[in-house]
């Protein structure tokens, strides 16, 4: 069994621990000629930039408020699939409601996003058609609109993820013994009760173990979403930190100040964990440690 976690072992090793070892540019004016160990150090000075950068309290602003949207809205989802997904009794139709749940996690966001934006035009787009035609709406244009753009973001995230994300939960769900929804329909129990005291209580470990793994991610909203659906328009709500160290440190080739920013995220990230864990356990739970 640990020989077959060698190559998993090998990979988290070669790809996740190794390149930690870069993090050093951090403090370095980090040239390539010079290479990482030949640069010039220089102390905390990419982290006082960073922290006196308007565009980085900005694109912090922008990251922490489109996690949050995701958390708060996105996060139940799976949960509410899986219950209602838990109470169908026909396996075919249950299997093609998953399989129709699942298939957006499997298609990139290059074509995810192109649908958006096509679902979404003001000339030719489906909902502002139905919107002038059922309700005289003019066109809206969503995404080009400061307000509307963290709708569309976070919706399309859940549309995308929230199936996948049922599977965890219908696997706990499976574990949960069928004698205690049995013993609670003989004490005349309603279905919404067998759900609130049985259902739930029985993936209540899941769900604080996705919370903890989620709240790691609250400084990392990702790139590939965001750089598809994001234009000039709407860069005060949608430029994010991935974006910006996309634009400012692989674009204009500044690699230490953004390696800086990169570990100013990744320590906010690991404060989060454990605080969220320590928290879920005082609450009985068991948590990741």
């Amino acid at each position: 069994m640990y020989f077959m976690l060698l190559p998993i072992i090998l990979f988290y090793v070669l790809f996740k621990y190794a390149p930690m070892a870069g993090e050093v540019i951090a403090f370095k004016n980090y040239r390539f000629a010079d290479g990482i160990w030949g640069s010039d150090w220089v102390g905390l000075r990419h982290f006082h930039m960073l922290f006196e950068s308007v565009d980085f309290w900005r694109v912090l602003r922008n990251t922490l408020l489109l996690n949050v949207y995701s958390l708060v809205f996105g996060f139940p989802v799976p949960i509410l699939l899986a219950l209602l997904l838990n109470e169908v009794r026909k396996e075919w139709y249950k299997r093609t409601v998953q399989n129709l749940l699942y298939l957006p996690h499997f298609i990139s966001w290059v074509v995810l996003g192109g649908i958006v934006i096509a679902v979404l035009s003001p000339s030719t787009g489906v909902v502002n058609l139905i919107l002038k035609q059922a309700f005289g709406i003019e066109p809206i244009y969503f995404m080009a609109d400061s307000a509307w753009w963290p709708v569309v973001y976070t919706l399309s995230g859940i549309w995308r993820e929230a199936g996948w994300g049922t599977i965890l939960y219908l696997a706990a769900m499976a574990s949960i013994d069928p004698l205690l929804y049995e013993a609670a329909k003989i004490d005349g129990a309603s279905k919404w009760r067998q759900i609130w005291h049985i259902t739930l209580p029985g993936i209540r470990s899941t769900i604080a173990i996705l919370l903890i793994l989620r709240m790691g991610h609250m400084m990392d909203v990702g790139l590939e979403q965001t750089l598809v659906l994001q234009n000039q328009s709407v860069l005060d709500v949608a430029d994010v930190i991935s974006t910006y160290v996309y634009r400012v440190g692989l674009q204009n080739m500044n690699y230490s100040y953004t390696t800086a920013l990169g570990l100013f995220q990744s320590l906010i990230g690991f404060l989060l964990v454990v605080s969220v864990n320590q928290l879920i356990r005082r609450f009985g739970e068991r948590g990741l440690w």
